[in-house]
């Protein structure tokens, strides 16, 4: 089975797996114990902490632990929301946003709070004057994604950034840059960014740990409380042996950016010109997107079905967003890119990493026109 959902999970470093092992084993202690052996496990993750900094290049005290870049958009807008609820009650996001971005802004609809949805153009990439004109003086916060999850785009966040503290010097800006640290450059102080999610699991780290950068100066609501843990913004005690796991796996994807970047576009490249050559698709994903994310539709065929064709083919895929894939309506973001209702049933997902290889698209592109051939069958389209 050659799996090609690196999107959705990327299998961990061996490293990775091995310092979490020697954690587990060896530092168990709660870290906000007062003994030896918790002391030393307070600094472990006071230096997990040091590392992911300096892989996006901000101050330590400025990384908060989290559960997951889940926990981390959640808590970057409706933690802000709350924290900053007195400059007014409007949020500007994008309809491309990851549910765990696009729902928190729902929640915050559904009490009382004003969301501006930009929609992309046909591209998939959204008008950075059509946000900035979006900001008001109410507008408490801007959240962006820099990569879409689904199709690959990437967001122009230096001109976004710009307009909207042109706009509103006072609108916080959040990045969701779960799809693009490891892939593309982090330039959080070019893009004027306040607050950055980050999830390693992404980045071949583990489960259970996330990422947030909060800028210096910025305030937040706690949406876990119980404890003192994160300097007050997140109770629960950390998660050491993910922590420290999550810090090899970013400090090593961080290293490692351009030398896996230089590899996957030419098999991105590849995949979009297969792609294109056959007609029952219509790819949904461009040359200048992120270079491990093809997308592509086959109208009138549910994804799903095509899905589970290529498995039985030896190909694991998705449709789009783990977190929303066993949904059975259209892709809510195929269908604001203006893509019909039969095209965003029929979306696919290929996502793939280091160790893949022009052998292994080869494979796959074989997989694919086996797997057209024996759905158009299935459907009575061919005898």
């Amino acid at each position: 089975m050659l799996y090609w959902d690196y999107a959705a999970a990327a299998p961990p470093y061996e490293e990775v797996v091995q310092t979490m092992e020697q954690i587990m084993k060896l530092h168990y202690a709660n870290p906000s114990s007062l003994h030896k052996a918790g002391m030393e496990a307070g600094r472990l993750v006071r230096r997990a902490r040091e590392v992911c900094a300096a892989a996006i290049g901000v101050k330590p005290e400025e990384i908060l632990f989290t559960s997951g870049a889940t926990e981390s958009n959640n808590l970057a807008i409706k933690g802000a929301a709350l924290q900053y609820e007195s400059r007014g009650r409007h949020l500007v996001t994008t309809e491309l946003e990851h549910p765990s971005v696009y729902e928190s802004c729902l929640q915050l609809q559904q009490r009382g709070w004003e969301i501006t949805f930009i929609a992309p153009d046909a591209n998939g990439i959204v008008n950075p004057a059509a946000v900035a004109a979006a900001v008001r003086k109410d507008t408490v916060l801007v959240s962006v994604m820099h990569v879409n999850n689904e199709i690959g785009t990437v967001q122009p966040l230096k001109e976004i950034g710009a307009l909207v503290k042109s706009a509103n010097p006072r609108t916080l800006f959040h990045v969701d840059g779960v799809q693009g640290f490891g892939k593309l450059p982090v330039e959080l102080n070019v893009w004027k960014a306040d607050l950055y999610s980050l999830s390693p699991h992404k980045v071949r780290g583990p489960r259970g740990a996330g990422l947030l950068y909060v800028k210096e100066g910025v305030a937040l609501a706690p949406l876990l409380t119980g404890g003192s843990h994160e300097e007050g913004l997140r109770a629960g005690t950390e998660n050491v042996p993910a922590i420290v796991a999550s810090a090899k796996a970013v400090r090593m994807s961080g290293e490692g950016r351009q030398q896996l970047y230089d590899q996957l576009v030419p098999l991105r490249d590849r995949l979009l010109h297969f792609l294109r050559g056959i007609p029952e698709f219509v790819v949904n994903s461009g040359e200048e997107g992120a270079p491990h994310i093809v997308h592509f539709s086959y109208p009138g065929m549910k994804g799903e079905v095509m899905a589970r064709k290529l498995e039985e083919l030896g190909m694991a895929v998705s449709t789009r967003s783990a977190c929303s894939s066993r949904l059975a309506e259209p892709s809510r973001v195929l269908l604001s890119m203006g893509r019909s209702a039969q095209e965003a049933l029929g979306g696919i997902r290929i996502s793939f990493g280091d160790k893949h290889s022009f052998e292994d698209i080869a494979a796959l592109e074989k997989a694919l026109i086996k797997a057209v051939q024996d759905l158009k069958i299935a459907e009575g389209g061919v005898k």
